[in-house]
């Protein structure tokens, strides 16, 4: 009767130590893979970004009337097409650093900051068109567009002027 006792004794102890190793190891290993999609996400953002600048450098080169579909996927974070200051923004705060906190960086004419917020990161992506005025819909207004587990279904398009009109705007 003692070693039929001991043995489950044996097998909850074992099993705790078990419970107890594996959340170690994911309080470790959590925080590293959270970083890693972070970095992922960013990468894919700043594509997601150069994308959108393409389909505009696209529509003002083929002239008036030219309009184009981008589908955007934001799963984190959020875009912003920003009429008053004729810029779009992509903003995320998580775990990864893109870049020196505090510092200005630059990359494929993007303008990228990272501010350290507790123990997150929140990094802006920003492009500021000094030769387009940029709308959305048609108006001067600031749109943001926040994660969605679908893409949405961005139109740009050239409506000319004197000021080179680039209109956003969502189906």
């Amino acid at each position: 009767m003692k070693k039929r006792g001991q043995v489950w004794v044996e097998t909850v102890t074992y099993t705790l130590v078990a419970f107890v190793l594996i959340g170690l190891i994911l309080a470790f290993v959590k925080p590293k893979i959270d970083e890693l999609q972070d970095k992922a996400l960013m990468e894919q953002s700043l594509n997601v970004l150069k994308q959108i600048d393409s389909v505009i450098s696209e529509v003002y080169q083929e002239g008036t009337g030219n309009k184009r579909l981008v589908e955007v996927l934001l799963k984190k974070g959020e875009l912003t097409v920003d009429s008053e200051k004729d810029s779009i923004l992509f903003e995320f705060t998580g775990r990864y650093q893109y870049s020196e906190p505090g510092q200005n960086y630059s990359e494929s004419s993007f303008d990228i900051r990272t501010t350290k917020v507790g123990s997150n990161y929140k990094v802006e992506m920003e492009k500021k068109y000094a030769n387009f005025n940029i709308t959305y819909a048609d108006k001067d207004m600031k749109k943001v567009f926040g994660g969605s587990t679908t893409p949405y279904k961005l139109f740009i398009s050239n409506n000319g002027g004197s000021s080179q009109i680039i209109d956003f705007s969502v189906q």
